[in-house]
């Protein structure tokens, strides 16, 4: 009797280590707090519904070639720290499939700097192992003191959600495992880690399917300085 080709596809059923990880979204999405916002509360459940129909969908599983970037040195760590506090379960899931994430960095030009201390995975969405047009979920990866230029996404809304270590957004205020932060569609923001460990978000991005598709992904040139 031959074995089971381990290339041919499955469907998202047959796929236990993939299914734990997107319950750890949905938990995270359901049971999480809105802090009182009606706009993360609405895009919460934006995010959860589209989860729950590709889920009942029961996708195919594609096998994308596991790769790795510098930064991804930093994840044994990340996850490590994960494990330790409020997102040990995500962390836990996430280790589950580890080996198979495919790391990027999505744009064709990259800081030199930057191109050592940064990689985005997708875990469902149009390029994700879990093929969807609906949503997309993965995970962004920072070495410690990095800072992450001004951008935004046309079309797109997306959400952070810490796993692991401390983060800043536009300078507002220290992040810690376990908090939300939404961006609007068109939101420029800038992101800085802390010094002393690297910093793992999860994300999630909601918007029509051609701009979920194609986000042309773009870094907003440097601000210039109103003495210059």
């Amino acid at each position: 009797m031959s074995g089971a080709d381990p290339s041919a596809p499955v469907r998202l059923a047959e796929a236990p280590d993939w299914i734990y990880l997107l319950r750890e979204f949905e938990a995270l999405y359901r049971h999480g707090s809105a802090g009182g916002s009606a706009a993360i509360r609405s895009h919460r459940k934006r995010v959860r519904e589209a989860l729950s129909a590709v889920i009942a969908d029961a996708p195919e599983v594609v096998a994308r070639p596991g790769a790795d970037l510098p930064v991804t040195a930093h994840l044994p760590r990340a996850l490590d720290l994960g494990e330790r506090a409020a997102m040990q379960g995500m962390a836990r899931a996430l280790r589950g499939v580890s080996g198979r994430l495919c790391w990027e960095h999505g744009y064709a030009r990259m800081p030199r700097a930057l191109a050592r201390k940064y990689a985005y995975c997708e875990v469902l969405g149009p390029r994700g192992p879990v093929r969807t047009d609906r949503l997309i979920l993965g995970f962004v990866l920072f070495a410690p003191t990095t800072t992450y230029p001004q951008h935004s996404h046309a079309g797109i809304e997306e959400s952070y959600i810490s796993v692991a270590g401390a983060w800043s957004e536009n300078d507002a205020a220290v992040y810690a495992p376990g908090s939300l932060i939404l961006n609007r569609a068109g939101d420029e923001h800038r992101i800085t880690t802390g010094e002393l460990d690297p910093c793992l978000l999860a994300y999630a991005w909601t918007g029509p399917p051609d701009r979920l598709s194609a986000p042309d992904m773009k870094l907003s040139p440097p601000r210039r300085s109103k003495d210059a």
